[in-house]
């Protein structure tokens, strides 16, 4: 199945998409302000969990960090163990659409690069309720950055991710969610390509032989190549933005 081959072709990333630790940390920084001595903390979609080792070490408090993917979590458990934040780092095996954490129990919900499941506007609403008033969200969305994209990106996103919004729009949503827009920030170039796309290249480049003999395997590495072309040539574009929220008054909505 293809969903496998695309599951293979991603093990042992460092990330399952764009971002780095210096931009967690940046979100971190200007929402740090406002967050209590002690968090509650949430990282939902968390994947291999480079950023929710981040949040553990700049925070010295425990995450709890989601995910339905078991191997992901494995691998987060060992690693944070390795790097001494084993007592700081939950892991969870769930589906975070439906959270069973209680009403305003959390204090700060964390996702980078995973909303895009839920779809953005769905995913706020379906968080929005476990966040207590004033609580925080931080989460990374793929983002138009310009009005009138260019053919070809517009339509490989058409299919790929047709609900894709610009910041404006994306902006609009998350306050009708009831979500105040404290700030926004779009990703560098080098949170795609250092992390992501360069470790993604040379996998694909070690399991190419293989895909001789599987065609789902030669397929995901097919669409995955035109995946990286498109941003080489369009990636001003469209980009990762980071969007940096506050939850109002459940009457505020």
């Amino acid at each position: 199945m293809l969903g496998d081959a695309f599951l293979l072709l991603h093990t042992d990333l460092p990330r399952e998409g764009p971002g780095s630790d210096e931009c967690t940390r940046e979100a971190l920084r200007r929402l740090r302000p406002l967050l209590p001595p002690a968090p509650r903390v949430l990282d939902l979609g968390c994947g291999p969990g480079r950023q929710t080792l981040v949040l553990a070490r700049e925070l010295e408090t425990p995450i709890t960090a989601v995910d339905s993917h078991e191997p992901f979590l494995k691998r987060l458990e060992t690693e944070a163990a390795a790097r001494g934040l084993g007592h700081l780092v939950r892991t969870r095996r769930a589906d975070f659409a439906a959270l069973g954490d209680a009403p305003g129990s959390v204090d700060l919900i964390w996702s980078e690069g995973a909303i895009y499941v839920l779809g953005w506007g769905a995913g706020l609403r379906r968080w929005h309720p476990v966040l207590r008033e004033g609580g925080l969200l931080a989460a990374s969305e793929a983002t138009w950055l310009t009005d009138s994209p260019p053919a070809e990106a517009a339509d490989f996103w058409r299919e790929a991710y047709p609900r894709m919004g610009t910041i404006a729009s994306n902006s609009a949503t998350a306050r009708e969610a009831g979500f105040e827009v404290l700030d926004t920030f779009v990703l560098p170039a080098p949170a795609w390509w250092d992390e992501y796309y360069r470790p993604l290249e040379a996998r694909m480049a070690s399991l190419r032989e293989r895909a001789r003999g599987d065609a789902d395997l030669a397929t995901a590495i097919a669409e995955t190549e035109r995946e990286i072309d498109l941003y080489t040539r369009y990636g001003t574009s469209y980009g990762y933005v980071f969007y940096l929220l506050r939850a109002q008054a459940r009457g505020g909505r």
